[in-house]
């Protein structure tokens, strides 16, 4: 009998398990024609953005607004500001609001409203990890918010920053424009309160269920054209729901019963299944980075030698094609194929070589210590990445053990820095300087650092306040020899983005910052 290693095992009962659950037909639609229905994997965090997370972020941002968007090419277009101007110095932003743009109580959005939300988010008594993107922890220090009159708001920074408009668009950490009214007497965030100036506004939400949006009669929409977060917001639905279903297979399910419309950030191989059986697969380039993380603080992971063991142990090129469905390439850098920094010289790295792994581990004097991946099931990739890591690991001699977590008890041990190794995917960074900013720091003052290196740190700063173009790219080239010389974390793979929509949904597109875009979208 042929002998199947653990990575032909996997493929094999992936595409089992594709070719059982998705059946040979698109259903007819359930859901009502003036509803949109997105599958959600979780409830968000709160409303007041104060803690968030994937799920958060695409749910707040139908509610609120922030001053400028990212398009679908991941530059900067008009939100809830039709226009910027900046001063020959760099340091002054002065923008002026959208005329007639007005929160779901009917108040008008003024500049006064916005210079209260930039102080209720960056109020030195919260715990916001997002206020150091403002506060000059990342370079970017706003001097101060001023308000000249009810549509201009100005910025005045400490230095000039390539970043600084990237920063109010981005998608996970940004501006979010709210009502004062949101707050009571004592400052706190009433509970349930939602009052935005997005296309639509909340109507109900179930705890661990589901969040119901209701088209915002009031609003009125950008001029520009609909891309990304930036422009025409327009909602074509009378009702936007998100349905909580943390398990992707069980969205599959839904969507093929037509209990829901869309589901995103889909497998590859099971969006391609989809497609064939009648429905709708849109996908973009992708900027969501797949990696191991590394405890270099861990006895047996702080020895270099058996760190660069593990890096030629992986088959970079099967993980990539088995995730998906052979339509990328592995990805060796923090600098995404996407960035218009990268070039051949990123993709720079230890390459797969089982007989090299083996000798490194020799010289390091490995003696079969256990190697612990976490991961979870919540993320099909992340379980699958650390099954095929496992396999290979084990096949160099390494003591490689999974453990599957719940994915809060996983995060909040990456949070803690507590692991070994662990099967990890960071959310979409539209620029290199920020992707560097999620792994490198001081262990100390943040354990969920994964690469504590001062000249990293350093050069990473830098990063955040050059803008020629050149000497950014030579910055990023830097960091990424280093990380080659001192593998604190392996780079895997970007996945590319793909989202599958019922077969009468129209309008929707997808686009690399992945999060699903409800206004726009209508049904036959």
């Amino acid at each position: 009998m042929r002998k199947i290693s653990a990575t032909g095992a996997l493929r094999f009962a992936l595409a089992c398990s594709v070719g059982l659950m998705i059946g040979s037909a698109a259903a007819s639609a359930k859901t009502a024609n003036d509803e949109l229905v997105i599958a959600l994997s979780s409830d968000l965090r709160a409303l007041n953005d104060l803690s968030r997370d994937g799920p958060s972020d695409v749910v707040l941002h139908h509610l609120y607004e922030t001053l400028v968007g990212l398009k679908a090419d991941l530059s900067i277009g008009p939100a809830l500001a039709d226009s910027w101007t900046v001063s020959d110095d760099g340091t002054v932003y002065t923008f002026r609001l959208r005329e007639g743009a007005k929160f779901h109580n009917g108040d008008p959005v003024t500049s006064a409203d916005v210079k209260w939300s930039w102080d209720f988010h960056l109020n030195p008594e919260r715990k916001v990890s997002c206020k150091a993107n403002f506060d000059g922890t990342r370079q970017i220090k706003v001097l101060s918010v001023d308000t000249p009159d009810p549509l201009t708001v100005v910025f005045t920074l400490e230095k000039p920053s390539p970043l600084f408009l990237l920063r109010l668009a981005e998608v996970q950490c940004n501006l979010w424009v709210a009502s004062p009214k949101n707050v009571d007497e004592k400052g706190e965030w009433k509970e349930g309160s939602a009052i935005g100036s997005g296309p639509f506004m909340l109507a109900s939400r179930s705890v661990n269920d589901n969040i119901i949006l209701k088209r915002f009669g009031d609003y009125v929409a950008s001029k520009a054209e609909r891309s990304g977060y930036s422009g025409d917001r327009t909602a074509r639905v009378d009702t936007l729901r998100f349905q909580i279903v943390p398990d992707p297979t069980v969205q599959e399910v839904a969507l093929k019963s037509g209990d829901v419309d869309v589901i995103y950030s889909v497998d590859p191989r099971r969006a391609q299944e989809l497609e064939k059986a009648g429905f709708q697969r849109s996908t973009a380039p992708g900027l969501t980075w797949a990696v191991f993380l590394m405890q270099t603080n861990d006895p047996v992971l702080s020895n270099l030698k058996v760190r660069q063991a593990i890096a030629h142990a992986i088959n970079y090129d099967e993980i990539a094609e088995v995730r998906s469905a052979g339509t990328e390439k592995p990805g060796h850098s923090a600098v995404s194929p996407a960035s218009p920094y990268h070039s051949e010289k990123f993709e720079e790295w230890p390459q797969y070589d089982p007989d090299k792994a083996r000798a490194l581990l020799a010289e390091a004097g490995y003696k079969g210590e256990r190697i612990t991946i976490q991961t979870n099931t919540r993320f099909r990739s992340m379980f699958e990445n650390a099954v095929l890591l496992q396999g290979m690991l084990m096949q160099v001699g390494i003591n490689a053990q999974l453990e599957t977590l719940e994915w809060g008890a996983q995060f909040e041990r990456f949070n803690r820095g507590k692991f070994q190794m662990q099967s990890f995917i960071w959310s979409p960074r539209t620029d290199p300087a920020l992707v560097y900013g999620n792994i490198t720091g001081d262990k100390k003052a943040d354990p969920s650092n994964q690469w504590d290196n001062s000249e990293a740190y350093a050069l990473y700063q830098q990063a955040l306040v050059e803008t020629d173009f050149a000497k950014r790219e030579e910055i990023f080239l830097k960091l990424h020899r280093m990380m080659v010389a001192e593998i604190p974390t392996i780079s895997l793979y970007y996945n590319s983005v793909n989202t599958v929509t019922a077969p009468n949904v129209e309008g929707f597109s997808t686009w690399p910052a992945e999060n699903p875009i409800g206004w726009g979208v209508s049904k036959k």
